[in-house]
């Protein structure tokens, strides 16, 4: 996997146009310039959270004795699920009921943006060529960047696409991500046959 595939695989788990309406409505209550300030700390918690795995992951493996293969399952399974919540999304949203109050770290850092299916993505990059950690780190940032673009110009994007059209990218990505979501598990389930 290369540096752009990375970042893009990276950032359609990331869905940061599908995570537009859940972060506004999540954000709405608060007043524009706090909702500014709130929305930077959210997305900078996330990107730490994210580093933590990318350099600490494969310890964490170490420590949990996991294999790359159940690591590859369990992302894919976990992938495929929160793709389906996409394309075929609950009555409350993806997310389900959000809590009261100004968020922090959850929802919106931790599980929209630095989630289980990106943390084992990471961990997955990292444990297939952990020579390329560099790579890893440019492809994670790259692809935070872009979400962070994209969400800090929220409203923006809102006016532009409207509702049915962020309905549609989500439902798209959602499709993106079964893709992923299945390649995964099948990568994990040949490399444990292989054993």
């Amino acid at each position: 996997m290369d540096i752009l595939t990375a970042a893009l695989t990276l950032l359609l788990i990331m869905d940061p146009l599908g995570n537009i309406p859940v972060f506004m409505s999540v954000l709405n209550q608060l007043d524009p310039q706090r909702r500014h300030r709130v929305l930077i700390r959210e997305l900078l918690i996330s990107w730490a959270v994210l580093l933590v795995f990318l350099f600490l992951g494969q310890h964490l493996l170490q420590v949990l004795n996991l294999q790359h293969e159940a690591i590859s399952i369990a992302g894919g399974i976990v992938l495929f699920l929160i793709a389906l919540r996409m394309i075929f999304p609950p009555e409350g949203g993806v997310m389900g009921d959000l809590p009261e109050g100004e968020p922090l770290v959850v929802p919106l850092a931790v599980p929209l943006l630095a989630g289980p299916s990106t943390m084992a993505t990471l961990l997955l990059m990292v444990r297939s060529e952990p020579g390329r950690l560099g790579d890893w780190l440019i492809a994670l940032t790259v692809a935070w960047a872009i979400t962070a673009a994209i969400l800090l110009a929220s409203t923006f994007v809102y006016r532009l696409l409207k509702q049915r059209g962020l309905i549609a990218m989500e439902r798209l990505t959602g499709m993106l991500l079964v893709a992923v979501a299945v390649q995964m598990l099948l990568s994990g389930v040949a490399d444990y046959m292989r054993r």
